[in-house]
């Protein structure tokens, strides 16, 4: 079983590697780096603190836990752990692998710490201000969008975006309801109860 679905996630993986170009080249480069999203980050921020004023400090803490916490379990309860070489460095990739700038990674991938990252990100800020913006869905758009960029640029395979996805959500998930648990607590407080 285990071989079908490596055998199905390097098929899927050369099949959508293999559509690029220049301007994409260059494109992905940017969007897989974490400092082009700063931007982004500070319209968040913005965003939250519309919705929590003087509370955004728990939500901040909540987004520091929640990028920790999918940063460190992507690397040391995964990759770590499982070993599974990215595809840039896969020895039976290595011929017809697109990689940019000769940049390949690190040597292990699964699960991809950028899904992991932006997943959870997304799931958590969605969990916490969705019912103040109504298109706030975006997020996801915008984590898969980074994720895909990890499969062009030859570092992961859409198995190492899943599973990594897949993560994220949970640990958003679980942070978000620590964080609604911490507002709960600060609010109570206040009222005296």
């Amino acid at each position: 079983m285990i071989d079908f679905l490596n055998r199905i996630d390097t098929e899927v993986f050369v099949f959508l590697n293999s559509f690029h170009n220049s301007f994409f080249d260059q494109l992905m480069v940017l969007i897989t780096q974490k400092f082009t999203w700063v931007p982004l980050y500070l319209i968040l921020l913005y965003m939250v603190w519309r919705v929590y004023k003087k509370k955004t400090w728990i939500i901040l803490i909540g987004i520091i836990l929640t990028i920790t916490l999918a940063d460190q379990m992507s690397v040391h309860l995964f990759k770590n752990v499982f070993h599974r070489l990215r595809p840039s460095h896969a020895e039976n990739l290595k011929d017809i692998v697109h990689i940019v700038n000769g940049n390949r990674g690190g040597l292990y991938g699964f699960v991809s710490s950028h899904a992991t990252n932006t997943f959870g990100l997304a799931m958590f800020l969605f969990a916490l201000i969705r019912r103040r913006y109504k298109y706030f869905w975006w997020v996801f758009v915008w984590a898969a969008i980074v994720s895909y960029s990890r499969i062009y640029l030859g570092k992961h395979y859409p198995g190492d975006i899943i599973c990594g996805a897949i993560l994220g959500l949970l640990i958003g998930y679980f942070t978000s309801w620590l964080s609604k648990k911490a507002l709960n607590y600060f609010e109570n407080r206040k009222k005296g109860l």
